[in-house]
Order: structure tokens, then C-alpha cells, then sequence
């Protein structure tokens, strides 16, 4: 990330910087979260260039930076940001700076192949905090500035880690700078939205948001004549301004073309500066770009399919064309400043990006991605590195893609992205699967989807339960049965699921729930054994140690304690889950509080949680014991 112009009126941004950084690298070392919002085009990337350059001298920085095409890809700017940290490392060292996180972390940074459960994402996230906190002791005595551009287009695993790491920033000399478009990010999921995860509180340190304006006349006059002279007259500069509305890009490309066209800056030039202006973006760049030629113009849309990384060899296989050929349109591309680099390539702005990718015909969009996920597995990335790609491919009853979807989702939940996962395998759905391979894909979707979205897992796994083809899953199975009322068949299931999972030491309570569910269905015919599965679910949990474990087995343990010790129990619940991803489990462990309790205020709390992440049996639940308890007042 180098500065690739000057920056104009960008002293309040360059203040809050210097500010934040100077408090990171004093005595106290003072970590925190700055933000930058702003528009396309008004100088983000630039701005962040020049703070990264600002600190070198007294921080360890890393950068990362999202794509809008690679936003399914989980991780994808967390690896950004750690690899070239982990890359100075051998193996066994790397594994030693890992400790016991490294079989959960690991995987998700592709530095080693999963083993043993799949991981709770927060236990990954988890992992990489450890592993960020012990990166920045080895590598230096200095601070360290994470550096995150285009936020927007962050992948939603990176995000969520993002999102709970700036709420605890305060415990480390670690400052993050963020730079996104707002209108895109509101557009994400809220729950991983950085900077509003570090409002909930904590110690999440200073946070400071600044929004970019566009440049005033007088800025876009200065910028004008640092290109085009001291002669470029104030009518001219004017109507720089007028058709660019002062965004720094536009004005930077307007000028750019200006001299391209030889056009004298003064007066009675600027009636040719609107049409000028209009080739720098939107179907005016299309245009442009088809003047360059066929092969140029196909060689680009390959390059803005492939999105990021860009290869050459793999662009020109996707283009249909010859390594000379690829060499050709990439000096032509680069001339036309539509990209930079060389091998791998890049776009010289998001919005040339965007605007190149959209430009593609449909149907010739789609085959270009199929053609990039075939390319992509043939080099033997595997079928997650090729999901992406298959994700935009059109649903035409191929089961072969069936197959590498489900084998995608597979390597997401593996390494702690059952999202990622949930997208392969709704897409799956959708191709579609053969009658007796759906059974199976719902239970699968259902597994994907238990922590984020449980009622979305009780309509897949009610589905997979009508349905033939069903041989595993005795665990989500016999959860689903207890939940219609079908004890008996629930107990049967689960007991089913423990005597296959024990032997092989599966003892996982997220992703293998049996233990803790099965003491529920025995609570009141058998309460010595329930209790007895309950206590052991403890001690595993404890073990595992991830929120969402601990509080599950506390919830559960709390069934079968007194009173006052099971209202201990679930207040230590609701803490655990309040810092896990699973919004229901917490909602539904405050609502068993604050009955336990009696707090109106706490079942006021648990309903709304409820209703936030779609549990309106829950939030009914809670709000029947709120009337209850005004009703006894």
C-alpha cells in the first residue's frame, strides 16, 4: 500500500491519525479503533497509504484489504493481514507460536490441514486473538497498526473476528484503521460491523470515526494545476470540480485524460471536460475499454471475474488466449490505466473493477466462472478455493457439482465458517440433488446452520426427518425429536448418537450436542443418570473451553441444581454465551434466568434478544413469564 498521489484537504483525517497513533506508541500504548467512512472515489485507499506510511518508522504494520468478488471467501482478508507475519516463521516454530490453538486456528490461515471436531467459530476467533497478541511480542518490541481498506468487502468470517477483537483492544498496544463505503457496509450483516461490536463496551480502547467530504473548489483547483500547470485558468479548474463534484478519483482521471487529449486548461476547453469526465466511469469506461479491442476487452473481463491475485496464466486460460497474447492486453490494460501491476495484476481503482465485472454479458459471466472453478480444482486448490466460483454457476441438475459443493462445504465447517458453508450447500439445493441424496444435504444445511440460525435448522432437519436417505445425525435428529414432543424416539436417537460418538473420544458439545440433550430427555424419568451426563458435558465443555460449550453445559447442569445455585449457574451461562456467535442459545439462557431470578428486566432483555435473531417461541416464552410476574406483584 504505497501513496499514489498528494492528498488535498485531508489535514482533520491526517490529525485523528497522528493522534491515534502517537497514543498507541506512547508510554501508555494506548490501542483503538479508527474508522474512515466515505464514498467511492474519495481518496480511502490514498489516505490509508499515507498513515501506514506515517507509522512505519514506529509500528509493525499490516494491511488487508476486501474485494467485492471474494466476499464468500472465508478468512480470505485475515489471511491478508497474518500470513506475511507467519510466512518469517519455519513450521515447528509457527506451530509453537500457535500452542495448544494451533489444530483450531491453524486451518483457518491454511497453514495445516483440520483435524479431530469441527471448531466453534469462536473458538477460532478466539485462536486468532492468541495468535495476533503472540505475533506482535515475537516480531517486535513496537505497537501494532492493523490496516483494513475496503471493509466493506471483507469477507463475513474476518468481520466477525474483526468485530469481537476491537471490543477488547484496550487489553493490547494494538491499533485498527478501517476504510469503508457506508452505504456498502450498512448493507452487511450488522453483527459484523467493527466499529459497532466496539460500542457494546469493554475495553475496547479509543475509537474514533471520521466520514471523508469531497473536495472544494479551491482543493480541485490546486489538484488540477499540480497536473496540468500554473496556467490551467480558474473557469477550467471550476469545471473540473463541477463535473468530477470534487471526488479526488475522478478529477485525478479527468485530468489524466486532459493531458492525454492535449487539451489546453484554460476557458474555452471546458465545454469537453463533461464527455471527458463521463469515459472514467460507469458505461463511459465500458466504452473506453472496448475501444482497446477484443482481446483486451475479454482479457479484462477474465481479470475482474478473477477478482483479486490476479494471474496472468490463469486470466489468459479463462480469456481463451496465449501467454503472449495475455502479455499484449495487459501492457494495453495498463497504458489505459484500467490495471496495474504485472503478474499478479490488479485494478488501478475498485470502481474500474466493479464497473468491468458488471459490464459482462450474463451468460458469458456465468461460463467465465465455471471455467475459473474448473481451472481452480484442476491445479488442485480443492473444492473451497473453487466455491466462489461455483456459487455464480446456473442450477442445471449437474450432480457433479452437487458433489464439490457439499465437498466445499465440508472444508468450511472444518475450519470454522459454517456460513461459508450454509451458502454451498443452500446452493446445492438448488442445482438440484438427486431424490436420494437431499435427505442427506438437508441434514448437512441443518448441521451448517445450528449455531446462527436455529429455526432455519428445524425447518432443513424437519424436511430431511420426512424424507428417506437419512443414516446419520442421530445427534441434530434426536434434538429435533425431543423439541416435537417425541421423547421417547429422541432418547433412542440420542443414546444411539453416544454409543457411536464416545468410542472415538467425540466428545464436542456444539457440534455433537447428544450428552446435554440427552440429560434433558431423561430429567424427569431418570434425573440421578441425567445429572450424572450432565456433569460430564460440564467437564468436556470445560475442556474445549469456547463460550458457546461452557454456557450450553452450565444451562444444563443448572436443570439439576437447587434453586438458588442453578440461578448462579445460569448467570455464569448468560456470561459464557454473551461472548459467543449464538444469539438464540444466549437469548435462551437469559430468558431460563431471568425466570429463575424473577427479573422482569432480564426477560425484558432475553425477549428482545429473542426476537432479534428469530426465536418468536422464545420471545412468547419470555414475555408470558414477564406477565406472570407482574401478575404475583
Amino acid at each position: 500500500m504505497k501513496p499514489s498521489r498528494p492528498l488535498y484537504e485531508r489535514e482533520p483525517e491526517l490529525a485523528a491519525a497522528a493522534e491515534a497513533v502517537d497514543a498507541l506508541c506512547g508510554a501508555q500504548a494506548v490501542g483503538g479503533l479508527l474508522v474512515f467512512s466515505g464514498e467511492a472515489g474519495l481518496g480511502k485507499t490514498a489516505l490509508l497509504a499515507e498513515i501506514q506510511a506515517m507509522a512505519a518508522d514506529r509500528c509493525t504494520v499490516w494491511s488487508a484489504r476486501g474485494g467485492e468478488t471474494v466476499t464468500s471467501v472465508p478468512f480470505h482478508v485475515v489471511r491478508q493481514l497474518l500470513q506475511p507475519a507467519l510466512d518469517r516463521f519455519p513450521p515447528d516454530e509457527t506451530r509453537a507460536l500457535f500452542g495448544d490453538w494451533f489444530e483450531i486456528t491453524a486451518p483457518a490461515l491454511g497453514l495445516a490441514e483440520p483435524s479431530g471436531p469441527q471448531p466453534d467459530p469462536q473458538g477460532v476467533r478466539d485462536g486468532l486473538d492468541f495468535v495476533v497478541g503472540r505475533l506482535a511480542s515475537r516480531l517486535s518490541h513496537r505497537p501494532l497498526l492493523l490496516i483494513v481498506d475496503d471493509a466493506h468487502w471483507a469477507d463475513g468470517e474476518s468481520l466477525a473476528w474483526l468485530a469481537s477483537f476491537t471490543a477488547r483492544l484496550g487489553e493490547l498496544p494494538v491499533l485498527v484503521v478501517q476504510a469503508h463505503r457506508p452505504q456498502e457496509l450498512a448493507e452487511r450483516d450488522a453483527n459484523y460491523i467493527a466499529d459497532r461490536e466496539a460500542e457494546r463496551g469493554g475495553s475496547q480502547g479509543t475509537v474514533t470515526r471520521v466520514a471523508l467530504r469531497a473536495l472544494t473548489p479551491d482543493a480541485t483547483a490546486v489538484l488540477v494545476r499540480a497536473g496540468l500547470g500554473e496556467h490551467a485558468d480558474d473557469p477550467f479548474c471550476r469545471e473540473v470540480w463541477a463535473v468530477t463534484g470534487g471526488n479526488p478519483y475522478e478529477a485525478v482521471e479527468l485530468v489524466a485524460k486532459v493531458q492525454d487529449r492535449e487539451l489546453p486548461p484554460v476557458e474555452e476547453s471546458a465545454g469537453e471536460l463533461r464527455e471527458l469526465g463521463a469515459s472514467a466511469r460507469g458505461s463511459g469506461l465500458v466504452a473506453r475499454l472496448e475501444r482497446l479491442g477484443t482481446n483486451a476487452n475479454r482479457f479484462a473481463w477474465a481479470a475482474a471475474v478473477l477478482g483479486t491475485d490476479i494471474s496472468q496464466e490463469l486470466a489468459a486460460t479463462l480469456a481463451g488466449m496465449s501467454s503472449a497474447e495475455a502479455a499484449d492486453c495487459t501492457a494495453r490494460l495498463r497504458d489505459a490505466r484500467i490495471v496495474s501491476g504485472f503478474d499478479p495484476l490488479e485494478f488501478v481503482h475498485p470502481l474500474i473493477a466493479s464497473a468491468v465485472y458488471r459490464s459482462i454479458p450474463p451468460a458469458t459471466r456465468t461460463a467465465m466462472h465455471g471455467r475459473a472453478a474448473w481451472a481452480i480444482t484442476r491445479a488442485g486448490l480443492g473444492a473451497a478455493a473453487a466455491s466462489r466460483h461455483l456459487l455464480e454457476v446456473h442450477p442445471d441438475d449437474d450432480q457433479e457439482l452437487v458433489a464439490q459443493l457439499r465437498e466445499a462445504a465440508g472444508q468450511h465447517l472444518a475450519v470454522g465458517a459454517p456460513e461459508a458453508a450454509r451458502r454451498c450447500l443452500e446452493r446445492a439445493l438448488e442445482e438440484p440433488p438427486r431424490p436420494k441424496d437431499r435427505a442427506v444435504l438437508l441434514y448437512e444445511l441443518g448441521c451448517a446452520t445450528l449455531l446462527s440460525s436455529p429455526p432455519t435448522t428445524v425447518q432443513h432437519l424437519r424436511a430431511a426427518l420426512d424424507m428417506p436417505g437419512l443414516d446419520d445425525g442421530p445427534c441434530v435428529r434426536g434434538r429435533l425429536l425431543l423439541a416435537e414432543g417425541r421423547k421417547k424416539e429422541a432418547i433412542a436417537e440420542l443414546e444411539a448418537a453416544g454409543a457411536a460418538l464416545e468410542p472415538r473420544e467425540r466428545f464436542n458439545g456444539i457440534w455433537a450436542p447428544w450428552a446435554g440433550d440427552l440429560a434433558r430427555a431423561l430429567a424427569e424419568d431418570d434425573p440421578a443418570r441425567a445429572a450424572h451426563l450432565a456433569a460430564r458435558n460440564r467437564v468436556h465443555a470445560e475442556r474445549f473451553g469456547t463460550p458457546t460449550a461452557l454456557g450450553e453445559a452450565l444451562r444444563c447442569v443448572a436443570l439439576f441444581a437447587p434453586p438458588e445455585r442453578s440461578a448462579q449457574l445460569l448467570a455464569e451461562a448468560v456470561g459464557h454465551l454473551e461472548k459467543s456467535s449464538s444469539a438464540y442459545e444466549h437469548a435462551l439462557a437469559r430468558v431460563e434466568y431471568g425466570i429463575a431470578i424473577g427479573s422482569h428486566r432480564e426477560l425484558a432483555r432475553a425477549q428482545k434478544q429473542a426476537m432479534a435473531c428469530g426465536a418468536e417461541g422464545l420471545a412468547a416464552r419470555a414475555q408470558q413469564a414477564r406477565a406472570s410476574i407482574r401478575s404475583s406483584e
